[in-house]
């Protein structure tokens, strides 16, 4: 059984699915500092000075000033701030995505044989 394992691991298609997840962790990072760090900052201040991180609606009908506040006072909440955030991230990410497959694809295309 150990050996099918060891045979199983060294495949390179195990190997390359690792290196991918490991890279898409780091480019992950990086995307979500993107959004959060520069983008959401400058949208903020597009819409004089507002924290669109910090935009929610607490169900309750009170009014919290913080999503924290509202949290801890046991309201529920619909963090539409945060929601923004991720479509953001997923939006840039998928676009990256698309273009590394493009790419791959023009390079499929020119490697193969003319018939």
């Amino acid at each position: 059984m150990m050996g099918e394992f060891k045979k199983f691991i060294a495949q390179g298609n195990v190997m390359d699915l690792a290196i991918g997840v490991i890279i898409g962790a780091a480019f992950g990072k990086i995307v979500n500092s993107l959004v959060n760090d520069i983008l959401m900052p400058l949208i903020g201040l597009a819409m004089k000075g507002v924290n669109v991180a910090q935009q929610f609606i607490a169900l309750d009908g009170n009014t919290y000033l913080t999503i924290e506040e509202a949290k801890t006072k046991g309201a529920a909440v619909l963090a539409y701030g945060n929601f923004l955030q991720a479509m953001i991230d997923f939006l840039i990410i998928a676009f990256v995505l698309f273009m590394i497959v493009k790419q791959a694809n023009k390079l499929k295309a020119k490697e193969a044989p003319a018939a």
